[in-house]
């Protein structure tokens, strides 16, 4: 019989505010059932979704809708990530207000998100800007200042020329700003800084309880917290070599093994040395400004050219005291790293090689492969950093790096000058104090004022929040704070006299650390309910993009601890699972070559297959187009799909049916239309089978065949269910739709026997039941195809509440085993037959197979052994 085909522009929006006058999906923190927290990581307002954001959110929607049905209490809840430059460069460029720009990006946004149909807990959204969630983060701030989590201090920082604001050293990419993209100078500026590194070494420690994130994410962050052991070494200056009153250079290794190689010390430009050498040279003075300018970004000093000059200091070697090496000032050394001070040595670091090459100093091996000749053994363009032995290093050669390292060390350890030990052992961590200052409007307000008589005052809880004044004008560079008329000039709240505001904006990654806390109680008048906020975390699944594997979530652990330590939580790790999802990725098209070339977008060009070949052709006029490499969907190579075309097109479902069956979840998904068109075709395939069916599927109670044809159905249907089950457990989505087209493709023909009226009663309630184990495993991905099904069949009820299936356990039981076989103690063949075959049916079927019969060459065997469901061994 004849069906209407499937129209999910009529469904989609009725199953949606059916959940939303239901309110399905809003969570009562009373609710006493095991709670289950999952969140995605919340969106930037920049105006439109993208097809990132389908997938990363059909995604998270899978997890949840799944762990509701399976009885927990799911929070699911949605924000923005709202503060920030863009908005800023939007007011500049277009002529409005930040807010406004802002807050009309997040309503076109949420319509975009809700037309997904996630079932997220609305009730519980908050934008970063909005007020009164930024005066609990006033509130926080001050509540770390109080414990001394919070200093502020002149530090050196980068300064993007064009933002006009400091960045993070993890923001300036090849020593250009992130969002801007202008060379990064460096300033010297009075910031307020986090103290991340109070908990460096259990921030550390803490990854190896995070035994539910990807390897990667916390081999990324074990380096980048960058715990070392070594030695800090005092090297003697040699005197009246230039450097004043200074005796000693201080320089941390952990390779003190390597110190015969060493053949240049360098010291960063604001060394104290450096400082005292640019004063009598205006050579090194010009230097040491150009070295400052640069980017202080390990990725900006690991591809800059590496460049020195030497000072003219000299120091005595720790080992030989005849020995004097040359102090360079250095532009790949910081003041931030270690001492600002490192021995250079040539044979065993490539950028130290570089340098040596590039300035003509000596470069000794002293350290080659167990197996190497020391007579023959040298460098050339490439540093050994292998393991191996040391040679040309005098009482050291022969001995292994770790063992030379235990020398070296006990030897300095009980050298002494000047009454203290030349060496001592020390743990030192790349992980440096968070600053979080920037100079700009669009952030959360610092909550201090600066008063000549009393120094830097917190502002009292009481006067919360410092809001953001609404009357700013970005005709102007800078920060408008800084010129505000009225805003920052306010009364001491201590003496009463007059005083100005912190102009410095917050980091805005300071707003994305704490709101998954917030998410727990967002009514509260404190950043959180302790009780509440200690109960729902951590989140158990979160769930984002890999390109944050370092700073938020480094940032999110740091935030758990001082919040922890403050007691607005009573835990310390935030995020129990971590996903990290791949990026959606499409082919370019381009028309001209070099300068001239012109992306076009995927909606303008038409593809026909000719022979195998693949021919891109401008829709409007037929020209040609170049069919360019599979890359990041991006607005510069005008490779995006808009998710709301496609969702015009096909249906929301569809959509992040596609999303999640290309391929694993944590591996990009290539967005192709046949892709998509092939996830429609399913979409109407499932709505056929069961609408045609549905009439009689209505009439009948489900029953899983025990017995007769319909058994094949039951057991795949209920297999399936356990499968898919666990397939959602590890967020295997791909896997799971792969085995509903299965599924699908086992029920066609019961289902089209049930819609002839050809099928018996118990046929039909196997069908009805298979049916309703498809529906509820398809809700979780494709939510409003299932609600339509569920009530097509007599449903009763929203599947969106229903309980998931319990699989039968006689139906998933595998009845067949397969044995290996033997003859004469060795593996030939092997049989697969009923697990509750009986030996003399064992031993009939061993006999027959072509291998075993080929043994006995027509005699009978001398003896079968038929070790139960394990192994048969055929003596012949």
């Amino acid at each position: 019989m004849a069906t209407e085909r499937y129209n999910p522009r009529d469904a989609e929006p009725r199953w949606q505010q059916a959940w939303d006058d239901q309110k399905v999906f809003e969570t009562d923190n009373e609710d006493p059932r095991e709670k289950y927290y999952v969140l995605e990581m919340f969106p930037y307002p920049s105006g439109r979704i993208h097809m990132g954001h389908v997938r990363n959110y059909a995604m998270g929607d899978v997890v949840a809708r799944y762990k509701r049905a399976r009885g927990y209490n799911v929070l699911h809840p949605m924000g923005w990530d709202a503060f920030g430059m863009p908005a800023e460069n939007a007011a500049m460029e277009r002529g409005v207000h930040p807010a406004t720009w802002t807050y009309q990006n997040i309503a076109s946004m949420k319509a975009q998100l809700k037309v997904m149909g996630l079932s997220l807990d609305w009730s519980r959204e908050f934008a970063t800007c909005d007020v009164e969630y930024y005066q609990r983060q006033q509130h926080l701030f001050l509540d770390f200042l109080d414990k001394g989590l919070v200093y502020r201090k002149q530090s050196k920082v980068n300064w993007d020329p064009v933002d006009n604001t400091v960045l993070a050293n993890e923001q300036v990419i090849d020593g250009r700003g992130w969002r801007s993209g202008a060379l990064v100078e460096q300033r010297e500026l009075t910031q307020w800084f986090f103290r991340i590194t109070d908990f460096s070494q259990d921030l550390l420690d803490s990854l190896d309880t995070l035994d539910q994130w990807p390897e990667k994410v916390r081999l990324m962050q074990k380096n980048w917290i960058g715990r070392s052991e070594g030695l800090s070494i005092r090297w003697e200056i040699v005197p009246d070599t230039g450097a004043g009153d200074e005796s000693e250079v201080a320089v941390y290794t952990t390779r003190a093994d390597t110190l015969f190689g060493a053949s240049f010390i360098a010291i960063a430009a604001d060394h104290p040395l450096a400082r005292q050498a640019a004063a009598s040279s205006s050579e090194i003075d010009t230097f040491c400004d150009e070295c400052r300018r640069a980017g202080t970004s390990l990725a900006a000093l690991e591809t800059a050219e590496k460049k020195g000059i030497d000072t003219g200091i000299r120091v005595r070697h720790p080992l030989d005291p005849s020995w004097e090496l040359p102090v360079y000032v250095a532009n790949f050394v910081l003041m931030d790293y270690g001492t600002g001070a490192i021995f250079g040595c040539p044979s065993g670091d490539q950028r130290d090689l570089d340098f040596a090459r590039k300035y003509d100093l000596p470069v000794v091996p002293v350290v080659m492969p167990k197996d190497g000749d020391a007579a023959t053994f040298t460098v050339g363009d490439e540093a050994y950093v292998g393991d191996g032995v040391l040679i040309n290093s005098r009482f050291l050669d022969g001995l292994t790096i770790e063992d030379a390292f235990e020398r070296v060390a006990e030897r300095l350890e009980q050298t002494m000058i000047a009454g203290a030990p030349q060496a001592e052992r020390k743990v030192n961590f790349r992980l440096r104090d968070w600053g979080i200052s920037r100079q700009r409007y669009w952030g959360c307000p610092i909550p201090v004022i600066h008063c000549d008589d009393c120094g830097v005052v917190p502002v009292p809880k009481a006067d919360l929040p410092v809001k953001l004044p609404d009357d700013v004008t970005f005709d102007k560079p800078g920060n408008p704070l800084d010129r505000h008329a009225t805003w920052r000039h306010v009364s001491c709240p201590n003496c009463g006299k007059d005083a100005r505001r912190e102009t410095d904006t917050m980091d805005t990654f300071v707003d994305s650390s704490w709101y998954f806390a917030r998410f727990t109680a967002p009514w509260e008048d404190n950043p959180t309910d302790p009780k509440i906020a200690s109960h729902w975390l951590p989140v158990d699944q979160y769930i984002g993009g890999i390109e944050h594997a370092i700073l938020h979530l480094l940032y999110s652990r740091f935030f758990t601890r001082a919040m922890k330590a403050v007691g607005h939580i009573a835990l310390d790790e935030p995020f129990k699972g971590l996903f990290t999802q791949g990026m959606v990725v499409h082919e370019t098209y381009s028309r001209g070559e070099g300068a001239q070339r012109e992306w076009v977008t995927p909606a303008e060009i038409n593809i026909l297959e000719n022979d195998g070949k693949r021919q891109a052709t401008l829709i409007e006029t037929g020209e040609p187009i170049a069919i360019g490499s599979i890359e990041k969907m991006s607005k510069s190579k005008k490779n995006v799909v808009d998710p709301d075309d496609i969702i015009a097109s096909y249906g929301a479902d569809t959509a992040r049916f596609f999303v999640l069956s290309d391929s694993p979840p944590e591996r990009d998904v290539i967005w192709s239309e046949a892709g998509v068109e092939g996830s429609h075709r399913f979409v109407q395939r499932v709505w056929r089978l069961i609408s045609e069916a549905a009439s009689f599927l209505r009439e009948t109670d489900a029953s899983p065949a025990k017995h007769g044809e319909a058994l094949a159905v039951s057991q795949l249907a209920h297999k399936t269910l356990k499968a898919v089950q666990a397939d959602y457990e590890k967020l295997a989505f791909n896997k799971a739709v792969a085995r509903l087209y299965e599924l699908v493709n086992a029920l066609a023909a019961p289902l089209t026997q049930v819609a002839e009226g050809k099928a018996d009663l118990a046929t039909v309630a196997a069908a009805k039941d298979a049916t309703s184990i498809l529906i509820s495993l398809m809700a979780p991905m494709m939510p409003h195809l299932a609600e339509q099904c569920w009530v097509e069949i007599g449903g009763t009820g929203l599947i969106a509440q229903r309980d998931w299936p319990i699989f039968d356990a006689v139906l998933v039981a595998e009845n067949e085993m397969t044995l290996p076989i033997q003859i004469n103690g060795k593996k030939r063949a092997d049989l697969t037959i009923a697990r509750d075959a009986d030996q003399t049916a064992i031993e009939n079927a061993v006999l027959a197979i072509d291998a075993v019969k080929a043994a006995l060459n027509g005699q009978s065997p001398k003896k079968i052994i038929v070790v139960p469901q394990r192994i048969v061994n055929v003596v012949v």
